[in-house]
């Protein structure tokens, strides 16, 4: 009796995935589900009269969940008066008050706004001398256990895979204690405490033993950075140098991931290594396209022989021969490639990635911070232009906590002296200016500036933003600076997208109403604020929707300066050639204040012009590897249907 093909792939998948994944369309959605189930688990509690114990993690994966409890508090009814807290870790040393305390970080984002009672949270002392360290470190681990255990664990897991501040090395007995921090950990920190000599080189945490005895784990992991680490955890052998893969060993351990993250399990990266599939056009491009690479092979040149070696038999079945699907894939990957980003006027335009008509376009160009724009399609922004069609740029958020102290004091004594010598600044000005200054002079390393600062700094990137797009052909009434509300914070946290956000987004298309949107599709920058700017373009685009020129209008999303788009993904690829590769590189160098060292340079030590470069060529390398015409440099495009 036949086995039916569900269970065979079950059953592959288990041996595969050594922990259960669920993977969802979105991290929102997933968080949503997160908290819900912890909902229900409180309300269970509740009605049984006992209490629930929660350990608690911080970071960005949480912050969603956190927010979605809330709201059902205020919202439903959910009481947190049965619930205990122990948080997994804290920096050290920290002062709670702290911008990057953990303790702060609880507070702004669930524990005053829900209630909970004070002494029911248990958060990591930063404070503790260090005489004092190991004594706090196994009380902590008996208030757990006098507390009934924990009932459900929240975990992310960080680059090195480390859970908790457990990192490569730890060993499976461990228990609370004070470590040492990775310096990838370290690296990452940065985004928070804007200098890498301000972040702690230790942290107190709970162990690995102390989550294991957790009844429930759930391990939520967002976006395409996280994705080479979670296979590791969920695909690989159990090991200290991977802390995450300990999970493997619990027995209730619920993994949520969204799609980006899931990018490098097998089941999704190669699924026909895993079963059968349901091939469709996208999925075909990916296999046709990842045999070439692994055999080392021009598409054209693949056999019969090359797809039956390589579990790939069922599509030739699909196909008839390998011939007819080489040139099926070929030929799609030829066709997204295009030197006219707007379209080419007066060509048949059936088979390529833009429409000819109308052969003059308005376009707008969202970028996220104000160096987007050169950094990620600063070729194709000068081919739109020389082309002739109408091109705006719109500069979401103003980038102000991305400027040294130092630039920016450069610029208040440049104020000072000329206004002064001049008698050009008022008295109002003149103290704005004196009033930033003797505050930069005196900041702590851990502290958020200050209003004047931001200002300030928000003044300097926008003259390099106009600086860039004036190189790239715009003139000022063809540049936008929006300043999303969300952004305006003053810190690395920022607030959620609202309705002002959206509003803005939704003004400046109705006012433009272009043919084309390029947007940043790139969700692994270290603050998210893409992820946010393109949702806010998402939403503005869903209330637009019904309008008659919105049919008109085609969004591409580009990548920026962390990840390209894997070339099964591409649908325009935009041919540099040196001396346009040379030209964007030109108008990168106008941000000079990100140049040599941003504030924020996430996990790549390399300058975003050579990142930019690099990645361009890569795209160029790998569609003349599949044997497609040889260029420089390749910018690259997806469209989002909506």
């Amino acid at each position: 009796m036949a086995v039916p093909a569900n269970k065979v792939l079950k059953y592959q998948l288990k041996n595969l995935e050594k922990l259960p994944v669920k993977i969802w369309t979105d991290s929102n959605n997933a968080s949503v589900h997160v908290a819900q189930s912890i909902a229900l688990a409180i309300r269970q509690k509740q009605q049984e009269g006992e209490q629930i114990v929660l350990g608690l993690a911080t970071g960005s994966s949480p912050i969603r969940v956190y927010e979605e409890l809330v709201r059902m508090h205020k919202k439903e009814g959910l009481s947190f008066s049965n619930v205990i807290t122990f948080n997994l870790d804290e920096y050290y040393p920290m002062d709670p008050k702290a911008q990057q305390s953990y303790v702060r970080f609880m507070h702004e984002y669930l524990f005053d706004h829900v209630d909970i009672l004070p002494e029911n949270i248990h958060i990591p002392d930063g404070t503790i001398s260090m005489d004092e360290v190991e004594a706090y470190c196994e009380a902590y681990e008996k208030e757990i256990d006098l507390a009934g255990g924990i009932d459900i664990q929240l975990l992310g897991i960080g680059r090195t895979g480390h859970i908790g501040f457990n990192e490569p090395g730890s060993w499976e007995d461990s228990k609370t204690r004070l470590v040492r921090l990775d310096g990838i950990t370290r690296q990452d920190a940065i985004k928070d405490f804007i200098k890498a000599e301000a972040v702690p080189y230790r942290a107190i945490t709970m162990g690995i033993a102390s989550i294991m005895k957790a009844r429930t784990v759930y391990l939520m992991v967002w976006g395409q950075h996280k994705a080479p680490i979670l296979q590791k955890a969920i695909e690989g052998p159990v090991s200290s140098a991977i802390p995450s893969t300990f999970l493997q060993k619990h027995p209730n351990v619920k993994v949520v991931v969204d799609q980006a993250a899931a990018g490098e399990l097998t089941r999704i990266k190669t699924p026909w290594l895993v079963g059968m599939c349901n091939w469709n056009d996208d999925l075909v491009s990916q296999a046709v396209i990842w045999l070439s690479q692994k055999v080392g092979k021009t598409i054209l040149r693949l056999t019969d022989n090359d797809y039956n070696e390589n579990n790939l038999s069922d599509l030739i079945i699909e196909y008839a021969t390998s011939y007819d699907l080489n040139i099926k894939v070929h030929n799609q990957l030829q066709d997204s490639i295009t030197g006219w980003p707007g379209g080419k006027p007066e060509v048949d335009d059936s088979r390529r990635p833009e429409r000819a008509s109308p052969a003059k376009k308005r376009v707008i160009i969202f970028s996220p911070h104000p160096d987007d724009d050169v950094i990620s399609m600063g070729g194709t922004f000068l081919r739109l232009v020389e082309q002739g069609h109408e091109v705006h740029v719109a500069y979401q958020t103003s980038g102000n906590i991305a400027v040294h102290d130092h630039d920016a004091l450069r610029f208040i004594e440049f104020m000072e002296e000329f206004g002064g010598a001049l008698g050009l600044l008022n008295e109002a000005g003149a103290k704005l200016v004196k009033k930033a200054g003797k505050f930069i002079h005196n900041k702590k390393p851990t502290q958020m500036d200050s209003p004047e600062v931001r200002h300030i700094k928000g003044m300097v990137r926008r003259g390099e933003a106009r600086a860039g797009a004036r190189f790239c052909g715009l003139d000022d009434k063809h540049i936008h600076f929006l300043d999303m509300p969300f952004y305006e914070t003053g810190s690395t946290r920022k607030n959620a997208i609202g309705k002002k956000d959206v509003q803005i987004i939704k003004d400046l298309v109705a006012d433009i109403r272009p043919h084309q949107v390029y947007a940043a599709g790139d969700l692994a920058d270290p603050h998210g604020t893409h992820r946010v700017c393109l949702n806010a373009i998402f939403e503005a685009f869903k209330q637009l929707k019904n309008e008659k020129w919105m049919e008109d209008c085609w969004l591409w999303l580009y990548r920026g300066a962390w990840h390209e788009w894997a070339v099964h993904e591409i649908e325009m690829a935009v041919p540099l050639s040196p001396m346009e590769l040379y030209k964007k590189r030109k108008a990168i160098f106008m941000h000079q204040s990100q140049k040599d060292s941003p504030p924020f340079p996430g996990d790549d030590e390399r300058e975003f012009w050579q990142r930019a470069e690099d990645r361009n060529k890569a795209t160029a390398a790998a569609y003349r590897g599949l044997g497609l015409s040889e260029y420089e440099a390749m910018e690259a495009f997806r469209r989002w249907r909506f």
